[in-house]
């Protein structure tokens, strides 16, 4: 039973990690050429966030309540959003590091040889 629910789970994240949209674009965001645009990306929080307000409007006024679920869905992904700019923003700050480090040890080992 712990194997089926075990490999259940193995297969729903491959799944979301592969097709949904917004983990696409946070995978591509978490690369070295996409961490520049980790702030930028916090703003489609925003209409993630519009769209959970009108769904909870609507809900109020008599839709149906499976509509909650989307709700939950708008918030987690204005949540991923909202989280993935200071990320990149740190993962950003450590590559520029390394990349530094490794400039000035090449430098070191080019006037070395000279």
């Amino acid at each position: 039973m712990f194997r089926l629910i075990w490999i259940g789970s193995v297969y729903t994240h491959y799944f979301v990690r592969r097709y949904m949209p917004t983990n696409i674009l946070l995978d591509l965001i978490r690369t070295r050429r996409g961490l520049k645009w980790g702030l930028p990306a916090m703003l489609l929080a925003i209409p993630y966030l519009y769209v959970a307000s009108l769904l909870t409007v609507l809900i109020e006024d008599g839709a149906p309540d499976w509509l909650h679920v989307l709700v939950v869905l708008c918030i987690w992904n204005a949540m991923k959003f909202a989280s993935m700019g200071p990320v990149s923003v740190v993962l950003l700050l450590r590559a520029r590091a390394i990349e530094w480090g490794e400039r000035c040890r090449s430098r070191r080992s080019v006037s070395a040889v000279a």
